[in-house]
């Protein structure tokens, strides 16, 4: 049986009250794409607008370009279906063997409050399939809860953007919460790497991943709870 892997983006585009685009971060979408698609996965993209999600521009910049992002600028193919993505509304999570969620400050806004995406959240985790999140998806976290009304993250090692990181990329005001700081006040076992390096925390099947460079090392370790 192949492999079906549900991967799901922001469809957020407006940076807080700033006036910029954000969206989701390329590489953190390309990476995961990439390894999961070299892995004989099946992959199916949603967003809660369904449709082309929002890139955010910065992420397309000459400084974060990489091997697969470059692969992504010519494969028509991926780039019709990222064109396409089906709503979250109408997703089935039967359907699905693992579930990732790309970063990028979108999923701040959306999310981390759509009732679909943490309900998604929730019974990925519940069902013993692998969920990853990477970066500020770490965030949709946030209101999740186990069946016994605990927060989801509540003693687990998780990991996403550092306040640091986000202070480096001057938004700590602009942001709606520090993913960091919910982890925590949520009882998250909140860990983290060098800033810009990849880091990531497997607790069960849940896997998160600290920054960009962390989002090829989430879906490798999901690969291995998938395999296992």
């Amino acid at each position: 049986m192949q492999m079906k892997i549900l991967m799901v983006l922001t469809s957020h585009d407006k940076l807080g009250d700033t006036g910029n685009k954000t969206g989701f971060w390329l590489e953190e979408f390309t990476s995961p794409y990439y390894h999961f698609a070299d892995n004989d996965a099946v992959i199916v993209l949603a967003s809660p607008l369904g449709g082309q999600p929002p890139l955010d521009p910065s992420s397309d910049g000459a400084d974060f370009q990489t091997a697969t992002t470059a692969r992504f600028k010519s494969d028509t193919d991926a780039q019709k279906q990222l064109a396409n993505t089906v709503r979250l509304d109408s997703i089935n999570l039967a359907d699905f063997d693992a579930v990732f969620y790309p970063g990028g400050h979108g999923p701040l806004w959306d999310l981390t409050e759509d009732k679909h995406s943490i309900a998604l959240i929730e019974q990925t985790y519940q069902q013993g399939k692998p969920l990853g999140l990477v970066c500020h998806a770490s965030g949709a976290l946030r209101h999740a809860k186990n069946a016994d009304g605990s927060f989801l993250v509540n003693g687990k090692k998780v990991t996403g953007f550092t306040n640091s990181e986000e202070d480096a990329v001057q938004l700590t005001a602009i942001v709606p919460y520090l993913v960091e700081d919910i982890l925590r006040e949520n009882g998250g076992i909140y860990t983290k790497g060098a800033d810009w390096a990849s880091h990531i925390e497997v607790d069960g099947n849940l896997v998160t991943g600290q920054n960009p460079a962390s989002s090829e090392a989430v879906a490798q370790a999901m690969l291995i709870l998938l395999k296992a």
